[in-house]
């Protein structure tokens, strides 16, 4: 049965304030300890808190939980299907290029393969799965002066290639 609604689509009768933003995400796992050898052990997510062996509290500079993941319903399972509704991605915002580049380091060490990597315009990303097969975007956001933009302004976002190599070198000057 679809949703029928009498909302616009295209614009909001009442914008969301400016300042709202996605605080965190709570993903169901097969196996907490290899989920945390990805967040902990290769992104560097520190562990804040635990709920006996079935769930865990990741964040970074000091925050309360950026992630948390849990087993309550999902212990032992297979990921979903593919061509299923659910969650695409979530997406870890770097700092800086240099910060993006050194993510891209730690992935090369731990032998994690890349799905994509694309250079947006507004942002530099890279695409990849954790051990439950949930899809992962690094990436950075370009400062607004740079996003790419006609005369009159309108936003032009791409799906260009990615420097690789440049980011990695990148990541490894800031060392």
């Amino acid at each position: 049965m679809a949703l029928q609604t009498k909302f616009s689509t295209t614009e909001p009768e009442r914008p969301i304030s400016a300042g709202a933003r996605i605080g965190h995400v709570h993903l169901k796992v097969a196996d907490i300890e290899r989920a945390l050898g990805f967040y902990v052990g290769v992104l560097g997510f520190t562990l804040t808190q635990t709920f006996g062996d079935r769930a865990a509290f990741l964040a970074a500079g000091g925050y309360h939980h950026h992630i948390a993941l849990n087993t309550w319903e999902s212990l032992g399972a297979p990921p979903p299907p593919p061509g299923t509704t659910g969650l695409y991605h979530l997406a870890v915002l770097y700092p800086t290029r240099a910060e993006l580049g050194d993510a891209l380091r730690r992935l090369d060490a731990a032998g994690i393969r890349l799905d994509g990597a694309a250079d947006h315009g507004v942002s530099e990303a890279l695409y990849l799965r954790d051990p439950d097969q949930n899809g992962v975007e690094l990436y950075w956001d370009r400062p607004e002066s740079e996003w790419p933009r006609d005369a009159d302004g309108t936003l032009h976002m791409g799906n260009l290639r990615l420097d690789l190599a440049g980011l990695r070198a990148e990541g490894a000057a800031s060392e």
